[in-house]
């Protein structure tokens, strides 16, 4: 299962993301207009570009050396999964941006389900690649949520530009996810589309 879910995790997002736009072009929120609805946009945009720079510092890192070392320094040392918890934080913030807490919920709970296969999967394949080493790194680290006072960063750390640019493009996708959803918003307000259901 664990292989399965890795080797299709691509498809299976954007699947999830057609259904999140239908979904939102499809329904409105009861706290748009509200001070509730206007601090989870607040929030929403917030999270968002926390995971935007969190995706940058960890591609600063690892962009070059994926499968060919065991990176273990900057956000590497707080949590073994860092990539995977800023992108927790961008889809949890698009889907407050919608100020609907049923979506924003759902979406951060659609991503602790989804993802602890590719990540169960992708560390059998570091343990085989690894061995010892990231056994020792298994045990002091966290798996996904970060432990700050475990930080470790290096003098100087060796960027490999053309793999850092590629992280950079894939990063734009939760800003061009952000605007989408204020837009929906934007269209439902101005009766441009007709939500068909209101959700909390």
């Amino acid at each position: 299962m664990d292989a399965l879910i890795a080797k299709y995790r691509i498809w299976i997002s954007r699947v999830i993301g057609a259904v999140f736009i239908a979904l939102i072009v499809l329904t409105g929120s009861r706290l748009t207009g509200t001070l509730t609805g206007a601090l989870l946009i607040f929030v929403g945009v917030l999270l968002v570009g926390l995971s935007m720079a969190g995706r940058l510092w960890c591609s600063l890192y690892i962009a070059g050396y994926k499968n060919q070392q065991l990176i273990r320094s900057g956000p590497y040392s707080m949590t073994r999964n860092p990539l995977y918890f800023f992108s927790f934080l961008g889809f949890t913030g698009i889907g407050m941006a919608t100020q609907s807490l049923t979506i924003g919920i759902g979406t951060a709970a659609l991503f602790l389900l989804f993802y602890p296969y590719v990540i169960r999967y992708e560390e059998s394949f570091l343990r085989q690649e690894f061995g010892t080493e990231f056994d020792d790194y298994l045990r002091t680290t966290p798996r996904f949520w970060p432990k700050p006072g475990l930080l470790r960063e290096p003098e100087r750390w060796q960027v490999n530009p053309r793999s850092f640019r590629r992280e950079v493009g894939d990063v734009l996708g939760f800003t061009l996810a952000l605007a989408l959803v204020i837009l929906i918003g934007e269209l439902h307000r101005s009766g441009a589309i007709t939500p068909l259901a209101l959700l909390p």
